[in-house]
C-alpha cells in the first residue's frame, strides 16, 4: 500500500487507487472522502494551515478500516471460505461531480468500460458485486439513484438523512448509522428532560444539516417546544457573503434570549458558526450537538472555544474493533520498506488513468501521530459492518458452509433478499438492517469536559427508544453548575392550557380547564372536550366514566318513600279487612258494599306501585308505570261513580230516581264499574300506541353523572291516559258537594267530596311540578303524588268508616247509617 508522495516518507492520499484496486472473485465498490483542500479554520488575514486536515484524516481512515475489514474476511476460512474480495476505492472529495465518476464506473459491464443500456437487467454483471460509501448524505442520494436502478447494494457508513429512508425511491441502499429521525428524537427528549423550551436552532445548508432541522423542528413543535430563531450556515464559506450571513445568524441568536442553540452541522461549518460567536461575544450558551461535529478536533480547537458555554451532544453508540489499531501501526511501519515501495510503484503503473483520474489535492504530510488520536473517536465500526453485511450477503446468496463456497456466478440483486430479511454478526455483536434499510444502535450522550486546556469527550447519557442522563456529571456555565433555563413563557400545570397573548406563539399564560374538558400533551394550545360517557372536574388532566344517577334504593330519601308506600300498603290493606269483617254492617252497605273493599285492593295496588320508580329506570318500566298508576286510580274512582250518581239522583232529581236508581245500584253498579276500567284498558292501548314513556338517558343534566330517567314522549298520550279519572274525580265532585244529610245520619256524600278535591288539588301541584322537572326529582313527585292521592282517598273516605266501626260501633246501626233508597223521597212526603 503506498500512502506517500513519495515512498519512505510521510503517507499521502496520491497512490490509493493503485494499491487499493485489488482483483478478487467478488469487487467491491469503495468511495470515501478525503476531503476538499485545506480550508482556512482560523478566518485571520494570513491563513494557517492544519497539519493534517481532520476531514482527510477521517477519509484516511476509513478506506483503511475498509480495507481491514476486506482482509479479515479473505483470511476468515469459515464465512467466505475460498472466495476472494476485491476492491477498487476512490476519494470522493466530498465533490458529486468527482463521487459520479467512479459510480459510472462501477456499473459498467464487467471486463469493460461501457454501461449497457437494456430493457432487463437481470443477467446483466457490472464490474462490482456492491459498494461501499460514500459517507456524506449529498453524496449517497446523488449515487443511491444511480445504484438502485441497477439494484446494485449500496451501504454507506455516515449517511444519516431521512430522504434516504425510503426503501422504495432507493431500493438497494442500506447504511450502517441511525437515520436523522433518530437524532431528533433524542434532541427532543434531550431539551425536554431540562425543560428548555426557548431555543435557537442552526444548520449547515446541505442535505445532512436542512434534514435535520426539518425534522426537529416537526418534533419540536409537538412536543412544546418553541423555536424562538432557525438559520442556515451557508454551504461555501468561501463566498463574500458567508460571512454577513453568519453575523446575523449570532445576531438573531443573541436577540432571542434563548440559553440554548441546537446546531445541525458538519465541523467545518459548525467551527465557522462557534468563532464568529466568540469573536461576536455571544455568551455562553448551551449548544447541543451532533456527532457530524461533536467530535472533531477541528471544532475543539477554535480559539476560544472553552467559553461558548456547555456543549452536550448525540454520538452514534459503537463498539471499538478488535485489532484495527494495531493493523493501522503495521501499515504505517510498512511504508518505509523498500520492498513496499517498490510493490507500490508497479502497481501504480498498472493503473489507467485515461479510465479514471481524479486527484484531490490534500494535506502534504500525514503521519502515525497524526491520525493516532483519532483512532479512538473515529466511527470505524459502521465501516467494517458495512463490509461484512454485504460478505454475509455472499455467504448465504452462494449457499456457503464453513468450509467452502460454491464457485456460483452471482447477480447484485440476489443479494438484497438476504440483506433485508437475514441478521449478521461481527464482531460477536448481531446487527440487522430494519424496514427503512438502515441499523440502530442507539446514542450516547456526550459532554465536552475540560481538562488543562484539552477536551475529553464524557459519556452523560445513553439513548435506545427513552434517554437516560447522569446530571450528577454535567458541569454547566452557570455560577452554581445547575442547568440553565431556556423559556418564554411558564411551563403550564396540568390541567391549564395555553393562551397565547401577543404575536409570538410561544409566548402565552396558563388558562385552567373547564369542566368536562381535559388537557392533553398532543393539544397543548386548549382543552380537549371529555367524551359524551364521560366527565372531568376543572383543571382535570383525564376523564372519569359517568355515574349512573337515579333514585337508588338505599338513599335516604328512597328509604323514606318506601317506609311511607308500606305503612300506606299496609294502611290499605287494613281497611280492606275490616270492611270485609263488617261487610253487611249498615255502614259498609251504605259506603257501597263489596265495591269498598274492591277500592281498597285498587288503592294497595297502586301505593306498591310506587316501587316502580325506585332503581335504576328501564325502558319497560318508563312505559309500565304511567299505566299502573292510571289504571289503580280508575279502579277505586270507578266505585265512586255509581254511589256519587245514586246521591245525585235521591237529592237532586227526585222524580226520576225510581226509575234510574236500578242502573247505578246493586249489580249494575258493577257493571258501571267494569266498563269504566274498560276504558281506561283501551286509553292504556291509546297510550302505549301514541306516544308512552321512554328511557332518557341525560349526559348534560348533571356534571359528572348519566341521568336516567322516564320522559313523556306524548304529552297528548298523557293527557288522554290521566285525563279520564279527572273527569270521573270532577264528576264524582260535583255530584256530592251540595249534598245535605240530616242530623245525625252519616254523611256519604261528604267522604267522596273531600276524596276527588284532594285528589284534584294533588293533580294540579303535580302536572306543574312533573312538567318542569328532568332530574332524579321527577320520580320523587310522582311517587308523592301517588302516596298523596291514596292517603286523601284513605283519610277522607275509608278511614272515618274504619273509626265508627273500630271505635263507634253503636253508630253501625241503620238509623245512623240509613241509605238514602230506604227514605221516602221529599216529593212524596210532600
Amino acid at each position: 500500500l503506498c500512502l506517500s508522495f513519495g515512498c519512505a516518507a510521510p503517507l499521502s492520499p496520491s497512490c490509493l487507487s493503485a494499491q487499493f484496486r485489488r482483483p478478487g472473485d467478488f469487487m467491491l465498490g469503495g468511495l470515501f472522502p478525503f476531503g476538499k483542500d485545506t480550508v482556512n479554520l482560523t478566518a485571520r488575514s494570513q491563513p494557517t494551515l492544519l497539519r493534517c486536515d481532520r476531514l482527510f484524516t477521517d477519509g484516511l481512515i476509513w478506506a483503511l478500516a475498509m480495507r481491514f475489514a476486506i482482509e479479515q474476511i479473505n483470511n476468515s476460512s469459515s464465512l467466505l471460505p475460498g472466495i476472494a474480495l476485491g476492491y477498487d476505492m476512490y476519494d470522493t472529495c466530498f465533490e458529486p461531480l468527482v463521487a459520479l465518476q467512479p459510480s459510472l464506473l462501477f456499473l459498467t459491464r464487467k471486463g469493460t468500460t461501457t454501461i449497457g443500456v437494456l430493457c432487463n437487467y437481470t443477467e446483466y454483471q457490472p464490474r462490482v458485486t456492491a459498494v461501499i460509501g460514500p459517507h456524506k448524505s449529498d453524496l449517497c442520494l446523488l449515487t443511491a439513484k444511480l445504484f438502485s436502478s441497477f439494484l446494485i447494494p449500496q451501504v454507506s457508513y455516515g449517511a444519516s438523512s431521512e430522504t434516504l429512508s425510503n426503501a422504495e425511491l432507493f431500493p438497494s441502499f442500506y447504511r450502517t448509522v441511525p437515520g436523522d429521525k433518530n437524532l431528533a428524537e433524542a434532541v427532543v427528549l434531550l431539551l425536554n428532560q431540562f425543560g428548555w423550551n426557548w431555543i435557537a436552532t442552526v444548520g449547515s445548508d446541505d442535505e445532512y444539516g436542512r434534514g435535520a432541522q426539518a425534522l426537529f423542528l416537526s418534533m419540536a413543535g409537538t412536543n412544546n417546544i418553541c423555536i424562538a430563531f432557525e438559520g442556515l450556515i451557508p454551504a461555501d464559506l468561501a463566498e463574500p457573503g458567508a460571512r454577513k450571513q453568519l453575523e446575523n445568524i449570532v445576531k438573531l441568536i443573541n436577540s432571542t434570549k434563548v440559553n440554548v442553540v441546537v446546531l445541525f452541522a458538519h465541523s467545518l461549518p459548525a467551527q465557522a458558526l462557534l468563532e464568529l460567536s466568540i469573536r461576536m461575544g455571544l455568551g455562553k450558551k448551551v449548544w447541543v450537538g451532533t456527532e457530524a461535529w461533536m467530535l472533531s478536533d477541528i471544532a475543539a480547537s477554535t480559539p476560544g472555544i472553552q467559553s461558548i458555554g456547555t456543549v452536550l451532544g448525540f454520538v452514534m453508540r459503537t463498539a471499538t474493533v478488535p485489532g484495527f489499531q494495531e493493523f493501522v501501526a503495521e501499515l504505517f511501519s510498512s511504508v518505509v520498506q523498500e520492498e513496499f515501495c517498490q510493490k507500490s510503484r508497479e502497481l501504480s503503473g498498472l493503473v489507467n488513468a485515461e479510465v479514471l483520474d481524479t486527484h484531490c489535492q490534500q494535506c502534504d504530510r500525514v503521519t502515525l501521530g497524526d491520525i493516532w488520536p483519532t483512532l479512538t473517536v473515529t466511527t470505524v465500526q459502521p465501516v467494517q459492518v458495512a463490509v461484512y453485511s454485504v460478505a454475509h450477503a455472499l455467504h448465504r446468496a452462494l449457499g456457503c458452509t464453513s468450509r467452502s463456497c460454491p464457485k456460483t456466478p452471482i447477480r447484485s440483486w440476489q443479494l438484497l433478499h438476504f440483506m433485508n430479511s437475514l441478521p449478521f454478526e461481527v464482531n460477536g455483536q448481531s446487527f440487522r438492517f430494519d424496514q427503512s434499510h438502515g441499523t440502530n444502535t442507539g446514542y450516547k450522550l456526550i459532554f465536552w469536559a475540560w481538562r488543562d486546556g484539552t477536551v475529553t469527550y464524557l459519556p452523560v447519557g445513553d439513548y435506545d427508544q427513552s434517554l437516560y442522563i447522569r446530571k450528577s456529571q454535567i458541569q454547566f456555565y452557570t455560577a452554581d453548575k445547575k442547568e440553565p433555563t431556556s423559556e418564554c413563557f411558564r411551563r403550564c400545570q396540568p390541567g391549564q392550557f395555553r393562551r397565547i397573548k401577543g404575536f409570538n406563539l410561544c409566548c402565552y399564560d396558563c388558562t385552567d380547564c373547564s369542566e368536562n374538558t381535559f388537557w392533553s400533551s398532543t393539544d397543548s394550545t386548549g382543552c380537549s372536550p371529555c367524551p359524551q360517557h364521560q366527565w372531568a372536574p376543572a383543571r382535570s388532566t383525564r376523564c372519569h366514566p359517568r355515574g349512573e344517577r337515579f333514585l337508588f334504593w338505599h338513599e335516604p330519601l328512597a328509604v323514606a318513600l318506601v317506609t311511607l308506600t308500606a305503612l300506606t300498603a299496609a294502611l290499605s290493606a287494613a281497611a280492606a279487612l275490616l270492611f270485609l269483617k263488617h261487610l253487611h254492617t249498615p255502614l259498609v252497605q251504605v259506603s257501597g258494599g263489596a265495591r269498598s273493599p274492591f277500592a281498597l285492593l285498587w288503592l294497595l295496588l297502586q301505593s306498591l306501585s310506587c316501587c316502580l320508580y325506585v332503581g335504576r329506570p328501564s325502558a319497560g318500566l318508563c312505559r309500565l308505570q304511567q299505566l299502573c298508576y292510571a289504571l289503580c286510580l280508575n279502579g277505586c274512582f270507578s266505585t265512586f261513580v255509581p254511589k256519587a250518581l245514586e246521591i245525585t239522583l235521591l237529592t237532586e232529581f227526585p222524580r226520576c230516581a225510581p226509575r234510574l236508581l236500578r242502573w247505578v245500584t246493586h249489580g249494575r253498579a258493577w257493571l258501571l264499574v267494569a266498563v269504566s276500567l274498560l276504558i281506561q284498558v283501551l286509553l292504556c292501548c291509546c297510550h302505549l300506541y301514541l306516544g308512552p314513556d321512554f328511557l332518557v338517558v341525560d349526559y348534560k343534566s348533571l356534571p359528572s353523572e348519566v341521568l336516567l330517567v322516564c320522559g313523556t314522549q306524548s304529552w297528548a298520550a298523557f293527557a288522554l291516559l290521566h285525563g279520564y279519572n279527572s273527569c270521573l274525580a270532577f264528576v264524582c265532585f260535583l255530584c256530592t258537594f251540595m249534598v245535605q244529610t240530616a242530623g245525625r245520619r252519616y254523611n256519604v256524600a261528604r267522604g267522596i267530596t273531600f276524596a276527588t278535591l284532594i285528589c284534584l288539588v294533588t293533580w294540579i301541584f303535580f302536572l306543574v311540578t312533573f312538567a318542569t322537572l328532568k332530574t332524579v326529582l321527577r320520580a320523587v313527585t310522582q311517587i308523592c303524588t301517588i302516596l298523596a292521592t291514596t292517603l286523601g282517598i284513605l283519610a277522607s273516605y275509608f278511614v272515618p268508616k274504619c273509626y265508627i266501626m273500630v271505635f263507634r260501633p253503636e253508630l253501625n246501626t241503620k238509623d245512623y247509617c240509613q241509605n238514602l233508597t230506604e227514605e221516602e223521597p221529599e216529593v212524596n212526603r210532600q
